[in-house]
């Protein structure tokens, strides 16, 4: 039989903890190869067009913020593995032991206050899109009072998530502990409500347009709105089902719970990424989006005659109201989605 050379004073949870931690880490690195690229192309598309607005350049400088935010994060979560895995290997109880035994480490501090600031970022972004979406109904007041409860919950959130950092810092506590725990398990209860409740809601009202825009246009004049990958992107879909993998395993301390951590955290950030592409792009849902959709396109045909040779071509294409004169009143679609 050949020797044992594994943990010797460490119990199963404990072993089980440090594997996932590992494997979190990796993880990690790989979200952000995915959020650099996807940053690399919204950046791109941003900065090169004609027209910069204030969106455009706020939008570019909010995921330039992010991308250092989030390089900040991986840089602390590798030092962290080097820090409990090489530099402290023989301490008593194993890695896991000192990592929850460690929590005044700066690298700890940084480490959670970087997590809560970028889901606190995120959460931001998703309540402005929601808002943005509702809006595009033209009746800006309902969506304010749309958003009026996740607001709430997003204030109530950055309370508990500031407690959690603050009590998860302490040199007597970790992440791991009853108090932290408690705070945390709330803390990601709200934010995931948060999410969760916004999901809904933008789910819910890319439904409605989706009937309504159907209803009055053909499926490929309004696809870029209306398509089943539009409603799940546009949504943040994607963050919710793994936050709330994440919360469950973290409740009831399953050590897979860093696992989902850090799939959570990059999902996070690419459903956000993801948005701001398809803004840059021009395929994203603005205010005036059903506006944009109602102008249906004119297009004009002009005939010629050579010999005995008839064609016809088209002349011009653009999007305008039709002409008025000798017809009908077109039918507001805009005003038809409430």
């Amino acid at each position: 039989m050949s020797p044992y050379y594994g943990p010797a004073d460490e119990d199963r949870q404990m072993v089980e903890y440090e594997r996932n931690f590992i494997a979190g880490d990796i993880v990690c690195g790989v979200g952000y190869g995915l959020k650099l690229a996807l940053y690399i192309g919204c950046a791109r598309y941003l900065w090169t067009r004609k027209e910069r607005t204030w969106q455009r350049m706020f939008l570019l400088g909010y995921i330039t913020l992010m991308l250092l935010i989030e390089s900040l994060f991986v840089a602390v979560e590798a030092r962290t593995v080097q820090y409990i895995y090489i530099d402290y290997r023989n301490y008593p109880g194993g890695p896991w032991s000192f990592f929850l035994n460690s929590r005044k480490a700066v690298v700890n501090v940084i480490y959670y206050a970087v997590l809560f600031l970028l889901t606190l970022l995120s959460d931001l972004f998703v309540l402005w899109r929601c808002w943005v979406i509702w809006a595009a109904s033209g009746h800006p007041k309902l969506a304010w009072g749309v958003i009026a409860f996740p607001i709430v919950l997003l204030l109530a959130s950055f309370v508990m998530g500031t407690l959690w950092v603050l009590q998860t810092s302490q040199p007597s506590l970790s992440l791991y502990r009853a108090l932290p725990v408690t705070y945390g398990t709330s803390y990601y209860t709200l934010s995931l409500g948060v999410n969760i409740i916004l999901t809904l809601l933008i789910i819910g009202r890319l439904l409605v347009y989706r009937r309504n825009l159907l209803e009055n246009l053909t499926a490929a004049h309004g696809a870029h709105y209306i398509s089943l990958i539009t409603i799940i992107v546009e949504s943040a879909a994607l963050y919710s089902l793994f936050a709330l993998l994440f919360l469950i395993t973290y409740a009831i301390n399953h050590p897979t719970n860093q696992v989902w951590l850090a799939i959570a955290s990059a999902c996070q950030q690419i459903a956000n990424l993801l948005i701001v592409y398809r803004v840059a792009e021009g395929s994203a849902w603005e205010k005036d989006s059903l506006s944009a959709t109602a102008a249906l396109p004119s297009i004009r045909f002009q005939t010629q005659t050579n010999h005995e040779h008839i064609s016809t071509r088209v002349s011009s294409f653009r999007t305008a109201e039709p002409p008025m004169a000798d017809g009908p009143e077109p039918k507001d679609v805009a005003r038809d989605i409430m």
